[in-house]
């Protein structure tokens, strides 16, 4: 049977990290925990499940995941963030894998609860992610904030588990627009630190697409009031991040200039 070392990341993560650990114990032969100074109770829960937990100042969404990995003993690694949880399907699932590969690395459904309301719709389900791998096979890349695990090798065939991780993103609206600014200023400065401007028409026409996309075509107006919430403020954190690359790329320039 396979080791797999089970990793995770966190910042005051004192509400989730507790449900995060022990939803892994059954499938875990490890459980680390990076951990970035936490200033709450993050750390001692997380001991206290059984995880090691390391610290390491943050690095970024990507380097600090791949950080994470390179404190796993073994070769096979299940990442996940602290407000996720494994399904009882999904451990099934994983501990299927484990007896028996056919992958070397596996894709599977993630299913947000928002507020309290579990969202099938607003392009937020099934959202695969690829979670579960021999950690030789690839690493996490992407643009801060929003990175993703990627084999080495294109071709390389990856199966699919039809269990969900579960994700408690949100637990009010005010978490939510807290992230929006928080994501938004890293991904603009990522942006603009790779050259990147926002024109006029797509401040404008952006946030309008992203509401009619994530509303109308992907039928955000099935998951009732939640829904038009969620689709709202993803239409502004559209706006917002458009906005601050359009203003942080002419901060830029004139710095250059002077």
């Amino acid at each position: 049977m396979l080791k797999l070392s089970v990793v995770i990341i966190t910042f005051n993560e004192e509400k989730n990290i507790g449900r995060c650990v022990q939803s892994v114990k059954n499938v875990a032969d490890e459980i680390i925990v990076l951990d970035s100074y936490s200033t709450d109770t993050t750390a001692a829960i997380a001991e206290s499940h059984g995880a090691k937990v390391f610290y390491q100042a943050f690095l970024g969404h990507i380097a600090q995941k791949n950080a994470a990995i390179a404190k796993a003993l073994y070769g096979w690694v299940l990442s996940l963030d602290a407000d996720e949880a494994l399904s009882p399907q999904l451990e099934q699932e994983i501990l299927q894998v484990k007896k028996s590969a056919a992958y070397s690395v596996y894709r599977m459904p993630r299913f947000t609860n928002y507020c309290g309301k579990w969202i099938r719709h607003c392009g937020w389900y099934p959202d695969k992610k690829i979670r579960l791998f021999d950690k030789s096979k690839g690493a996490w890349v992407g643009e801060n904030p929003h990175d993703y695990w990627q084999p080495f090798n294109a071709d390389e065939e990856t199966g699919n588990l039809a269990g969900d991780i579960l994700h408690y993103s949100y637990y009010t609206l005010s978490d939510h627009i807290k992230q929006i600014e928080k994501f938004t200023e890293i991904a603009a400065h990522a942006a603009v630190a790779k050259g990147k401007d926002c024109s006029l028409l797509k401040i404008w026409l952006g946030p309008k697409w992203k509401f009619f996309s994530d509303y109308i075509i992907r039928k955000g107006f099935l998951d009732g009031y939640e829904g038009y919430l969620i689709c709202r403020y993803s239409a502004w954190a559209s706006f917002a991040k458009y906005s601050k690359i359009r203003q942080y790329a002419k901060l830029k320039r004139n710095n250059s200039e002077q």
